[in-house]
C-alpha cells in the first residue's frame, strides 16, 4: 500500500481548509437538490470532499467553488448510476427536515407573513426539485449558487448556450408550474 506523504502535511490540509470549507453549504444544498434526500447529499458531499482533498495538489483553477461543485456532480452522477434501477424517493422529501439548510432566509414581520413564506418556500423548493435533473441543475447552480453561465457550463460539461437554453427552459417550466398551482388554490 502506497501512502501520500502530502497527506500528513498540515500546511497542506490548513490551505484546503481555507480553500474548501467556506464552501461546504453550498456544495451541500446542491447535492441535496441533486439527489433529493439528506442522507445521501451528506455522503456525496463527504466523498466530494475526500476526492477534492485527494487532488488538492494537482488544482489549479481559478475559483474553488466551482471545482467542487464539478466533482459533486461526478459523484452525484455516479450514484445516480449506482441507483438507476431503484426508484427515486417522492418530491416532498426535498424540504422534509427542519434541518435542512433554508433556501431564503428574510426577516419576518407577522405571523402571518411567516405562514405565507413558509408556504411559498415550500412550493418553490418542490416545484424545483419536480423538474428534470439537468434543469434542476442548472437553475440550482446559477439562482441559488450564483455561477456564471461559464462557470456552469464547465461543470455540467456543455457549451454556454446549452447552459442558457436549459436555464430558460428551466424558469419557463418553474413559472408554468407555478401558475398552475395557484390557479387551484
Amino acid at each position: 500500500m502506497v501512502i501520500d506523504a502530502s497527506a500528513n502535511d498540515p500546511e497542506r490540509a490548513r490551505r484546503f481548509r481555507d480553500a474548501a470549507l467556506p464552501h461546504l453549504e453550498d456544495v451541500y444544498t446542491l447535492a441535496r437538490y441533486l439527489l433529493r434526500d439528506a442522507g445521501d447529499a451528506e455522503d456525496a458531499v463527504q466523498e466530494c470532499y475526500l476526492r477534492a482533498l485527494k487532488h488538492f495538489d494537482s488544482y489549479r483553477g481559478p475559483a474553488m467553488k466551482p471545482w467542487l461543485f464539478a466533482i459533486l456532480r461526478n459523484v452525484c452522477h455516479a450514484e445516480f448510476a449506482r441507483r438507476a434501477g431503484s426508484p427515486v424517493g417522492p418530491v416532498e422529501d426535498v424540504a422534509a427536515d427542519d434541518a435542512a439548510i433554508p433556501l431564503w432566509h428574510d426577516t419576518q414581520d407577522t405571523p402571518e407573513d411567516a405562514v405565507l413564506r413558509h408556504r411559498d418556500s415550500s412550493a418553490v423548493q418542490r416545484l424545483v426539485a419536480a423538474l428534470a435533473e439537468p434543469f434542476r441543475e442548472t437553475l440550482v447552480l446559477r439562482e441559488i449558487q450564483n455561477l456564471s453561465y461559464r462557470e456552469i457550463a464547465e461543470i455540467v460539461g456543455a457549451p454556454v448556450g446549452t447552459v442558457m437554453s436549459r436555464l430558460a427552459r428551466a424558469r419557463a417550466m418553474l413559472r408554468a408550474a407555478w401558475l398552475a398551482e395557484e390557479e387551484q388554490k
